[in-house]
């Protein structure tokens, strides 16, 4: 018994030690192990690189990021929705081709729009996605182009490039910082220029830039051109003014334009050129390229110029030009002609209009007009420029040269347009009059522009929609709210603003309760098929926007 007791408790020690021995060699074992780690861990891949440290922020701003942030609010983007008018017979849009008005056999030039022609192949005017030149299929449908503008007046008013406005059907503008997009109007425009002001009702007081003196600019300076180019908003680039006073090959008569290296691209145009201040000091409106896009020649109107025009068209609607009706021809203004003449600068009277201010003082053809109210006359262009600008009305001195003689005429200055009243080449620049105003008894709602039927049992073969309620959009008027917001015929419509919407009724009473300028949030489910072979998929979305004013 006490032999058996001593082998049981010898099996037993035996047992504990052979444990004791396994516990030992495990933690020895994960001691080493961790040990290993620990040191492969504490590796550095680069023992000799220092790591990089972050330091504050510090917004050090430069006169480029004081100048961004002053001007950036008043800069807005443009877009504008337009249906080209195509002949059926025809596979190209053409662009307008108006011709320039400068009097004279010898003065008209093609309209700085069109590519191809006088030297116009490198000159494009540049709004993003416009029609101008682009290969369309010969259907009715809206498209959309983009620029950009400046607000000049806290009311609204807007400059920018008659070319992004330019016979469009709807204008709207998104404003820096402003998710919202508001509707303009057109208040007026100048082919000659291609300058146009618009207006939007924003409902808040507007911060307008800073208008600069751009007689003051010199080859050198500082140039600053804000806008968005390729739709990208409130893109800022620099440069510095390479030329000022450039004639370019197909401009307009009035155009003289300011030359900046400042990178402007397609979406640019009509947007503002600034100087170091922040003073506006040109209108973005052309660039010269063999690519399309940016080359490191840009050119602006000059800002005196848009003030002019812009103030015309604020208080008449359109842009008055003085005229004294005369034509001369633009290949006669050689110094050779005048030095073999007698003088050494003016203009060849080479018609003078019947009945006009000039006939009626006595101006006859072959004069040379060297001098209005004593300041010398250069040439043609310098002639048009200085009577284009007299009010209308007003009586001013022109001295000739006749047959080696000098002569003074009192002459008064007469509206271009009257006293060209005959000429169609002016008589097509005129702005359409706006058609009289219609009294009604009461605003008219605000619609949204479609037809609807309701839901039917044929509709709900989907899963998606077997146990859905609502109607089904049957066609879209166009330009009309829901044409803006992107209801397609087929839409099945659920709820707008979380109200259900399961019949016709149903969505003439919200929409009768909608004020204008509301904002609108469209529940619906559209169909849509991933290759050719699936089965139609229902995709839920929401569509958005503001109900129009009108």
């Amino acid at each position: 018994m006490r032999l058996f007791h001593r082998m049981r408790q010898q099996k037993v020690l035996s047992v504990s030690l052979l444990l004791a021995t396994l516990t030992l060699g495990i933690l020895i074992g994960t001691v080493l192990n961790t040990g290993v780690h620990a040191a492969r861990d504490g590796q550095t891949a680069a023992p000799d690189a220092t790591p990089l440290i972050v330091p504050a922020a510090d917004h050090a701003d430069s006169e480029f990021t004081k100048l961004a942030k002053r001007l950036g609010p008043s800069v807005v983007n443009i877009t504008a929705d337009y249906t080209p008018k195509v002949d059926p017979h025809e596979r190209r849009i053409q662009p307008p081709s108006d011709e320039d008005e400068t009097p004279g056999n010898g003065g008209a030039a093609p309209n700085g729009g069109g590519e191809g022609g006088d030297g116009m192949d490198l000159f494009r005017r540049f709004f993003h996605g416009g029609p101008q030149g682009a290969e369309q299929n010969p259907r009715m449908f809206r498209r959309e182009q983009s620029g950009s503008g400046f607000i000049v007046d806290k009311n609204g008013y807007i400059i920018t490039n008659n070319h992004v406005v330019d016979k469009v059907d709807k204008i709207k503008v998104k404003l820096h910082d402003d998710d919202r997009e508001y509707t303009a109007r057109l208040v007026g425009y100048d082919r000659e220029t291609d300058l146009a002001v618009i207006k939007i009702d924003a409902s808040r007081s507007l911060q307008p830039v800073a208008i600069g003196n751009s007689d003051g600019i010199q080859v050198g300076d500082w140039a600053v051109a804000i806008g968005s180019p390729f739709g990208l908003e409130a893109s800022v680039t620099a440069g510095i003014i390479s030329a000022t006073v450039r004639d370019i090959p197909g401009a307009q008569q009035f155009q003289r334009f300011i030359q900046t290296d400042a990178a402007i691209n397609p979406g640019n145009s009509g947007g503002p050129l600034a100087n170091i201040r922040g003073e506006v000091i040109g209108v973005n409106t052309m660039i010269a390229t063999q690519t399309g896009g940016y080359q490191g020649i840009g050119f602006a109107l000059p800002m005196n110029l848009a003030v002019q025009v812009y103030n015309d068209i604020i208080k008449y609607g359109r842009v008055t030009r003085g005229s004294i009706g005369i034509s001369w021809d633009k290949a006669s203004d050689k110094p050779e002609l005048f030095q073999a003449l007698g003088t050494n600068h003016g203009v060849l009277v080479q018609q003078v209009t019947k009945g006009g201010p000039a006939d009626k003082a006595g101006i006859r053809a072959d004069d040379i007009v060297v001098s209005l109210n004593g300041k010398p006359v250069k040439n043609g262009e310098d002639l048009v420029a200085q009577v284009a600008m007299a009010p209308i009305g007003s009586q001013e001195t022109v001295t000739v040269d006749r047959s080696g003689k000098k002569m003074d005429f009192p002459v008064t200055i007469l509206d271009r347009r009257e006293v060209f009243k005959d000429d169609p080449r002016f008589v097509a620049d005129q702005p359409e009059a706006a058609p009289a105003p219609v009294t009604a008894p009461a605003a008219p709602q605000p619609k949204f522009g479609m037809k609807i039927r309701e839901l039917g049992p044929p509709d709900r073969q989907s899963d998606a929609l077997k146990d859905k309620k609502g109607v089904v959009v049957t066609s879209i008027d166009t330009d009309s709210f829901a044409d803006d917001l992107k209801l397609q015929e087929g839409d099945v419509i659920v709820a707008i603003n979380r109200e259900a919407v399961t019949s016709v009724d149903d969505l003439r009473r919200i929409q009768t309760g909608l004020k204008p300028g509301a904002p609108v949030a469209i529940h619906i489910f559209r169909a849509a098929r991933f290759g050719a072979q699936a089965p139609v998929q229902w995709e839920s979305m929401f569509l958005s926007g503001n109900m129009p004013s009108k």
